[in-house]
């Protein structure tokens, strides 16, 4: 799955009934952040849970020489980052997904748990993160 260069923030969130509408809760983080202003609009992709790990599995790479057309991971070392941890892997540590899916391993963090990360590893497809602050 292709996903934008432009995309501002990436979260999870239910889809609720209320009324006569369905609602989708934007996280006070994406605001207080920056990613995101109050009263602005915005286009909004939904993609289910399944959806997203399945194109998670990894798509071949287009071969070939010359200057690599994959996008450069949303973060650099020594980066700070407030994630929400949404998984859990194999190994046990966090997983958090920021711009494009792209996957932060946060080692002693528990799912839904809202933490402030500094990137110590970052490789093509994933990055590794240790908490610096787990109360924001």
């Amino acid at each position: 799955m292709e996903i934008s260069d432009k995309l501002l923030c990436l979260f999870s969130a239910e889809v609720r009934a209320e009324d006569d509408k369905y609602v989708v809760e934007v996280p006070r983080r994406e605001v207080d952040t920056g990613s995101i202003d109050a009263g602005e609009v915005y286009r909004v992709a939904l993609i289910s849970r399944k959806a997203a790990a399945a194109s998670e599995g990894g798509s071949a790479s287009s071969g070939g020489s010359g200057a690599s057309t994959e996008p450069q991971p949303p973060v650099e070392v020594g980066e700070l980052r407030y994630v929400e941890i949404e998984d859990i892997g194999k190994q046990g540590d966090g997983i958090a997904r920021v711009e494009r899916g792209y996957v932060i391993i946060v080692p002693d963090a528990e799912i839904g748990e809202r933490v402030k990360v500094e990137i110590t590893e970052v490789k093509s497809n994933f990055a590794v993160g240790e908490i610096i602050d787990d109360d924001f």
